[in-house]
């Protein structure tokens, strides 16, 4: 019997494409830095930055210096622009997200959420209009692992106070989220409805895992 439903955030509760993109590109523009310079250090620091070794301000900061280019102005005006886009994700839910949220609720489920996150992501998602649904989360700024890392999944688990086969894992399997759940013994569901094609999101359609087409479809396999 399914009891909880764990939840990935990013292209499955929010998605970052339906608003301005302000990854490395768009910063390096912005810092007045060659792409590759900037991206050089930005994808060396990915996993530290996921783990919560680094900030993004720290980080920031490393990278204009290393290019002569610091400023407080310059690191300000683009950690806020930055993260002034990561919330605007959150003003394009998909319509039914709050509402199978609150049927999940009404129907006595707990609700779990793993994400992947930086510094700034873990800060806008813990003010954001979804976290209050949540009964435990794993963000792995936070806990200092991240997926496919099945650490993250058992302390999330272990959170919720409820065993892998009584949970639901949705997710839109990037970071081989869907079979790390699976492994664990979880059913593993892909969330596709914020995919789409041509775009360089981290994940397409997996056959091996039942896809779900609406949040609300949701409710019919719990």
């Amino acid at each position: 019997m399914i009891k909880a439903v764990i939840f990935d955030m990013y292209e499955t509760l929010i998605t970052l494409f339906d608003s301005p993109l302000y990854f490395g590109t768009q910063m390096a523009f912005d810092a007045g830095i060659v792409e590759e310079k900037f991206q050089e250090i930005w994808r060396a620091e990915e996993e530290n930055r996921t783990i919560g070794k680094i900030t993004l301000e720290e980080l920031l900061e490393k990278i204009l210096r290393k290019n002569n280019c610091f400023s407080e102005e310059k690191m300000n005006y683009i950690l806020n622009k930055r993260i002034s886009c990561k919330e605007e994700a959150f003003e394009h839910l998909h319509i039914e997200i709050i509402p199978m949220l609150r049927a999940l609720k009404e129907k006595g489920m707990l609700i779990g959420l793993i994400s992947n996150c930086f510094s700034e992501e873990a800060m806008v998602i813990k003010k954001s209009i979804l976290y209050p649904f949540f009964d435990a989360t794993c963000l792995s700024f936070d806990e200092g692992i991240q997926k496919p890392n099945l650490a993250i999944f058992k302390r999330c688990i272990e959170k919720l106070g409820v065993k892998a086969d009584e949970c639901l894992y949705v997710g839109d399997g990037g970071s081989n989220e869907l079979e790390a759940a699976e492994t664990l013994g979880m059913k593993a569901v892909q969330a596709v409805w914020y995919l789409k094609e041509g775009t360089n999101q981290p994940a397409q359609r997996k056959a091996d895992f039942e896809h779900i087409e609406a949040p609300l479809d949701i409710i019919d396999i719990i």
